[in-house]
């Protein structure tokens, strides 16, 4: 094709359009998922906050055996209180996760839903310890209350 050309005018050129290719980017589907930048800070964030409140959670356990007196021995609080708080954290991981499905924002469903299988297993786990912790207990002192001699019984 020849521009048309006038003295005067900017030279138009009548060129054929290619037909659209397929753009993921357009369509109804699009408006439904959540935006990727958006999606993976949300993501970041929640994790960063669990992995926040479970530090805080199990260091206060954890000071709770430490001393500075030499002299005395100090036993750790049992867990359950402990394991009590990390579930709710999980608990909330699952709902954000849920949540997160419901948006299609599939970067935090994937995480959260890792930290909510990760903090059950760890609540699992320590349930049995402290479970096995509170049994060998109770049979010392079974053992203290029927055999007096028993090393490590007093009186």
């Amino acid at each position: 094709m020849r521009p048309s050309f006038r003295p005067g005018t900017v030279a138009v050129m009548d060129l054929p359009v290619a037909p659209p290719a397929f753009d993921a980017t357009d369509g109804p589907r699009h408006r439904d998922r959540a935006d990727a930048g958006v999606d993976i800070a949300v993501g970041c964030g929640l994790a960063f906050l669990e992995l926040t409140a479970l530090a805080v959670i199990f260091g206060l356990w954890f000071l709770s055996g430490v001393t500075l007196d030499t002299a005395k021995t100090v036993k750790a609080d049992p867990l359950w209180g402990c394991l009590t708080a990390a579930g709710a954290v999980g608990a909330c991981a699952l709902v954000a996760a849920l949540a997160a499905a419901r948006a299609r924002a599939v970067v935090t469903v994937a995480g959260q839903g890792v930290m909510a299988l990760l903090i059950s297993a760890v609540v699992f786990a320590g349930a049995k310890a402290q479970a096995h912790d509170d049994a060998t207990v109770r049979t010392h002192e079974h053992t203290c209350r029927t055999t007096p001699a028993t090393p490590g019984c007093r009186g």
